[in-house]
């Protein structure tokens, strides 16, 4: 029995990484331009001694949503579109990309089309409701975040990350910058060169451009080597490998974000966090104690970015309130999240034969 994770762009495979490193499986990627990212991004990650490729890549197929009749097995998506499976031979789990506020694709008009949802907390259910969507009990599956089982059991070192940026001034507190992107009124072309310009005078800056924003990381670049800008180092979304978002986390000291899920994740850290605030209203209808805007200081373009750092840094005044809050958004996080959702997946798989 084979178990599938299925996605439209390469970020989102972030999510099953862990999943994959666990079990192995096929890739399923949207287009064939997604193929050749894929190819790129997750070379030397194949698990299968018996599959060998080029670059060892683990397999990849190429299908669109309504092509899938054909699959046998276990098929994790991370798309809020339908999937046009054989449900006798085929399970589907719903595992997302992302905790955000942000609505579903689509409006969440087929998140209650697949078989099974992976909820790595409480948030997720309470998105589904507000989409209209009343999953039964049974389909609803209670992991945690796998994500966080690195940051949780020790596995990533601050000073390795750092390493890996090139990060040389190691008295300075690290930033990290992770902005969302277009959708979502994301903030990096409002302020990555401003940030960029004023923090590094004070801090060390990690800019992690949202997936879709990565191809203006090389313009930043070259602006700021121009500008003898020191202190800034990038960290590119699309690189699952080298710079994962829990890498991100480990080495930064605080993050400053606008409407991504990120925001939520963070919480795995229990670091200060300052939001850029845009004004953005498409997004899900929250109770107040599972909305992080609740717990954070609002940038709005105007106040000395880097005392708002320094004070947060100095205060930690939400420090109490974020470790209530993580497992208000996430469940367990004991590091066991990927355990769970391998020893369901193989439950399923016997279900199947």
């Amino acid at each position: 029995m084979n178990t599938y994770y299925y996605g439209k762009q390469i970020y989102q495979f972030s999510y099953s990484k862990p999943l994959y490193e666990a079990i192995g499986g096929t890739f399923i990627v949207y287009k064939n331009r997604n193929w050749f990212e894929y190819k790129y991004y997750l070379r030397g990650l194949n698990k299968d001694s018996n599959y060998k490729s080029f670059m060892n890549t683990p397999p990849v197929l190429v299908r669109d949503y309504n092509q899938l009749n054909d699959i046998k097995g276990i098929l994790l998506t991370h798309s809020a579109r339908k999937l046009n499976t054989n449900p006798k031979i085929c399970k589907t789990i719903y595992l997302g990309h992302g905790s955000g506020d942000k609505v579903f694709g689509g409006k969440g008009a087929y998140m209650d089309s697949f078989d099974y949802y992976f909820l790595p907390g409480p948030k997720m259910r309470e998105k589904l409701i507000d989409v209209g969507k009343n999953i039964a009990e049974e389909r609803l599956i209670k992991i945690g975040n796998p994500r966080f089982d690195d940051v949780v059991n020790g596995k990533i070192q601050k000073d390795d990350v750092l390493d890996s940026l090139g990060v040389k001034d190691r008295s300075k507190s690290v930033v990290l910058y992770a902005p969302t992107w277009r959708f979502g009124n994301g903030t990096f072309k409002r302020y990555a060169y401003k940030f960029a310009s004023e923090i590094t005078k004070e801090f060390n800056l990690i800019i992690r451009p949202h997936y879709h924003d990565t191809k203006r990381i090389h313009k930043l670049n070259l602006w700021a080597k121009f500008k003898g800008i020191k202190n800034l180092y990038f960290s590119d979304s699309s690189d699952l490998i080298k710079a994962d978002t829990m890498l991100d986390f480990v080495a930064s000291d605080i993050m400053i974000s606008d409407t991504s899920s990120v925001l939520y994740e963070y919480l795995i850290t229990g670091k200060p966090m300052i939001v850029a605030d845009v004004g953005y209203s498409k997004l899900h209808n929250m109770p107040n104690e599972l909305n992080i805007m609740n717990y954070v200081d609002l940038y709005h373009g105007t106040e000395d970015i880097n005392k708002m750092l320094t004070d947060a840094l100095a205060l930690q005044k939400f420090k109490k309130d974020y470790a209530e809050m993580l497992p208000r958004i996430f469940y367990y996080n004991d590091g066991k999240s990927t355990q769970r959702s391998v020893e369901y997946i193989h439950k399923l798989e016997r279900e199947l034969l």
